[in-house]
C-alpha cells in the first residue's frame, strides 16, 4: 500500500489542513510514485511517473454519472434487485467496501440513504472531496445529501455503525492472470489499495448488522465469499450478486 501523500501546493490553506488532519495524510513538496494534489479546484489522484495514467478523482455530476442516473436502467438494473430497491426506496444501506464511490452513487440515485465506509485515506479523501463538489452542484445537491462518508476499516464500522437495512460489500479481487490487461483506472487501484485480504472476515459481521440482507458484488469466475452460499444470486452484465437474506424487506 502507497504511504498517503498529499502535493499541498496551489491548495487552499485550510482545506489541505482539513484533509491532512482527517485522513491523516502525509504533506510533500515534491511529487513522487502515487499522490494527491490540488487541479481545477478539485482533489485528484497522480502518479509522479506514468503521466498517460491520468488524473483519478470522484465526480458524482460527471457526464459518466449522469449518464448512468438516468439511463442506467433504474429500479431493473441487478444492483437495485440485489439490494431490493425494486422493492422499497428508502432504504438505508451501508457500502462497506466504498472505493470511488460508484455503486454508493447508483444506489443513492435510486432514493437509498447510502453510508460510504472507505478504509485507505487517499481513496477517502478523493470521495470526501467529490460529495464536497456534489453539494455544490444543483443537479446533485440532493443526491450528495443521501451519502455519508465514514472513513474506518470495514471490518471496524462493521462493528461500530448502526443497524442498515443492507449491507453492501465490493471487495478488491485480483484479476486472473489469463485476463485481458486491466483498465488504467483498477491497475492504479490495485497499487494504491492492494488486495482485501480480510474479504471473507466481512460476511459474518456484516449479517450481524444488517436487518434485511447483505449483498456481495463478484466477478462472474469467483467464489462466494467465505464458503458460504447465498440464498439469491442476481446476474449482471459483468458481475454477479450474491445476497444473503434474513428477512422480506418490508
Amino acid at each position: 500500500m502507497s504511504i498517503p501523500t498529499i502535493l499541498t501546493n496551489e491548495m487552499p490553506a485550510d482545506y489541505a489542513a482539513l484533509l491532512v488532519g482527517h485522513f491523516g495524510l502525509k504533506p510533500i513538496t515534491a511529487a513522487s510514485g502515487w499522490y494527491l494534489c490540488w487541479a481545477d479546484q478539485q482533489l485528484v489522484l497522480r502518479h509522479a511517473d506514468l503521466p498517460k495514467q491520468g488524473d483519478i478523482l470522484v465526480d458524482f455530476a460527471s457526464a459518466a454519472a449522469s449518464y448512468r442516473r438516468q439511463f442506467g436502467g433504474g429500479k431493473d438494473e441487478a444492483i437495485a434487485k440485489a439490494c431490493g430497491l425494486n422493492k422499497k426506496r428508502d432504504l438505508h444501506i451501508v457500502d462497506a467496501t466504498a472505493g470511488l464511490g460508484r455503486d454508493a452513487l447508483v444506489l443513492a440515485s435510486l432514493g437509498a440513504r447510502v453510508t460510504l465506509v472507505e478504509r485507505n485515506p487517499m481513496v477517502a479523501a478523493l470521495l470526501h472531496d467529490g460529495l464536497r463538489r456534489a453539494t455544490l452542484e444543483s443537479a446533485t445537491t440532493e443526491l450528495a445529501g443521501r451519502m455519508q462518508l465514514y472513513f474506518s476499516p470495514a471490518l471496524k464500522a462493521l462493528t461500530e455503525l448502526p443497524a442498515a437495512d443492507v449491507v453492501y460489500l465490493d471487495p478488491m479481487f485480483p484479476p486472473r492472470e489469463k485476463s485481458a490487461l486491466v483498465k488504467k483506472e483498477m491497475r492504479a487501484f490495485h497499487d494504491v489499495v492492494g488486495s482485501d485480504t480480510d474479504a471473507d472476515a466481512l460476511l459474518a459481521p456484516a449479517l450481524a448488522l444488517a436487518q434485511y440482507r447483505v449483498v456481495v458484488k463478484r466477478p462472474g469466475y469467483a467464489e462466494v465469499l467465505a464458503g458460504k452460499a447465498p440464498q439469491l444470486v442476481v446476474k449482471g452484465k459483468n458481475n454477479r450478486f450474491d445476497v444473503y437474506i434474513k428477512q422480506a424487506i418490508k
